[in-house]
């Protein structure tokens, strides 16, 4: 049976499984892309461990007593003449009496929490089995490909990589890029789009093996899985964000390692991201890059400084050690000492004991108190904020005078959105100023918009180029590099750019004017640059272009 206190101990202990992944991440950010998978899957092991092993390892209480355990109530070690005067006097119980629970009586939010837990949990649950569902109905329905290019394209990927296993290749309609599942009955499905760019098969059959002959569908369940158990924590969303990020990542690395070109690759790239899969019944991984994930991928195919390959054995082992060094203390650590059962005299009946808190629910309450003190600096009515909010607040650094000043924006301000607008690091003036460009738009927009690190003023120049913009056209927009000068350079070359789907239908297909504005994409040791004359990286001292043909002229207005 779950409990209160369970969902308590899991949440505190996500966050640090989590956190510690993050940062050991951020330490190893120049290993390769396979070993910080590997160190992030083992964090993610590690947390669908924890709910087992907390059942099933016994309690360990390293503390000392005096640190755990309250006061004991003086009536639990009474003699027995203090016991019976005691029972003869006066009581006062600290349970309700008969009386008053003779009616009806609403359960406490503690009762609830169990419930409140499971609700999301089901819902994310559900999401993913159709998903999965999904994917095998597809795969009934698709047609088997039989294109002699992409069949050898298939058989020389295979026996590069020492991959033994039969690997189906099909073609569905239903789809708009290449996606890849499954374990034991690999399964890669190309779109029909995808089948007519013959010249790409190597290079797309590359990246989907590497997924297969990964197990990467297994990991992605495992994600999923992981969010779904931990909906309430936002670092554990982040770990699994980072960890798609690194598989395809680790995809990539081994399409280069097959001898194939980085410049043309990061143009297939640039090319499948106007074909994602967007649906959000999608449990497959595919070669389209999703929003926010082009710009690194592309920076990181045209680094030839980087590390590359796959993580070795000792760094498996390693990744292991720390997986079970971690988790096993960490579920069956307890930070309240159980009370010694021969130190219990005779004990007076249940209503003379006088009511004793618990240590863990007077930390609660002080967090209790601390989180709804920053709901209330902001609202004069709010209601009471559950355990696992009060959990996230404090995990991401929500403190009253942040609610304050992004209450002071106006609109609706859930302890929700406050959690997720400090962990993105959106904060009160840039609320404001998107709401200026943006009058309408809610707080999961500007959150969203903020992940992207997209700039008011970025913001603001698109809104004058197109009056009806929303948010969702602006973020598809900064993803493609789209700036206010290309659009104008692109009118006045003769293209009609009417909205945002115009736009980036010309950047997608590859369509440049002006001579001299270029885009700059800068990490600390690489520069990418998108000019008229194509995408051009530097590294160390090397340089890679990927060369983009001129616009055609535009046509000629027939005379009359």
């Amino acid at each position: 049976m779950i409990t209160t206190a369970m969902l308590l101990g899991l949440a505190w202990k996500s966050a640090l499984v989590a956190g510690l992944t993050l940062g050991l991440l951020r330490l190893a950010r120049s290993r390769s892309a396979g070993e910080r998978s590997m160190i992030a899957h083992a964090g993610i092991i590690a947390l669908l461990a924890l709910p087992a092993a907390m059942l099933l390892l016994p309690s360990w209480t390293p503390l000392p007593e005096s640190w755990s355990v309250a006061a004991e109530p003086a009536t639990v070690a009474l003699p027995p003449v203090a016991t019976e005067a005691m029972q003869a006097g006066p009581v006062v119980s600290a349970a309700p009496a008969a009386s008053e629970t003779a009616g009806f009586a609403l359960p406490e939010v503690g009762d609830l929490a169990p419930f409140l837990y499971a609700i999301p949990l089901a819902l994310l649950s559900g999401m993913m089995l159709i998903a999965v569902i999904r994917l095998f109905a597809m795969r009934g329905r698709a047609e088997v490909l039989t294109e002699g290019s992409w069949l050898s394209a298939l058989a020389e990927a295979q026996r590069r990589m020492g991959f033994k296993h039969g690997t189906a290749l099909l073609v569905s309609e239903e789809l708009r890029s290449p996606i890849s599942w499954g374990v034991l009955r690999p399964t890669i499905v190309l779109s029909p789009v995808a089948v007519e760019a013959v010249g790409e098969a190597e290079a797309i059959i590359a990246h989907e093996l590497a997924h297969v002959a990964r197990l990467d569908w297994a990991k992605l369940l495992g994600a999923r899985t992981v969010c779904a158990l931990f909906w309430f924590n936002p670092l554990v969303w982040m770990l699994a964000r980072e960890s798609h990020q690194l598989r395809e990542e680790a995809a990539d690395d081994a399409v280069l390692m097959a001898d194939i070109d980085g410049p043309d690759y990061a143009t297939l790239l640039v090319g499948a991201a106007r074909h994602d899969n967007q649906g959000a019944l999608m449990a497959a991984h595919g070669v389209a890059p999703g929003k926010g994930s082009l710009k690194r991928r592309i920076t990181r195919v045209l680094d030839g400084s980087l590390k590359r390959g796959p993580a070795s054995a000792s760094w498996i082992l390693m990744s292991l050690v720390l997986l079970a060094g971690i988790t096993a203390p960490l579920a069956a650590f307890s930070a309240t000492a159980d009370q010694k059962a021969t130190e219990v005299s005779p004990v007076p009946p249940l209503a003379a004991v006088p009511a004793v808190a618990h240590p863990s629910a007077t930390a609660v309450g002080a967090a209790r108190s601390e989180g709804e003190a920053a709901i209330a600096a902001a609202s004069a009515s709010h209601k009471p904020l559950t355990a696992e909010q009060l959990v996230s607040m404090r995990a991401v650094g929500v403190t009253p005078e942040y609610v304050e000043r992004m209450r002071e924006q106006g609109g609706s301000m859930d302890p929700d959105d406050i959690i997720a607008a400090k962990a993105t690091g959106v904060d009160a003036a840039y609320v404001r100023a998107m709401r200026g460009v943006f009058p309408g738009a809610d707080m999961d927009e500007i959150i969203g918009a903020s992940a992207l690190h997209i700039e008011p003023g970025y913001a603001a120049e698109m809104k004058k180029q197109f009056r009806d913009l929303s948010i969702d056209d602006l973020t598809a927009m900064r993803a493609m590099g789209i700036t206010g000068d290309y659009i104008r350079k692109m009118r006045g070359a003769g293209y009609s750019v009417k909205d945002a789907d115009a736009a980036i239908e010309l950047r997608a297909t590859g369509m440049m004017a002006g001579p001299k504005r270029q885009t700059t994409i800068r990490t600390d040791e690489t520069r990418v640059d998108v000019g008229p004359g194509g995408i051009e990286a530097r590294a160390n001292g090397r340089v890679a272009r990927i060369a983009v043909p001129e616009p055609p002229e535009p046509p000629a207005t027939p005379e009359n």
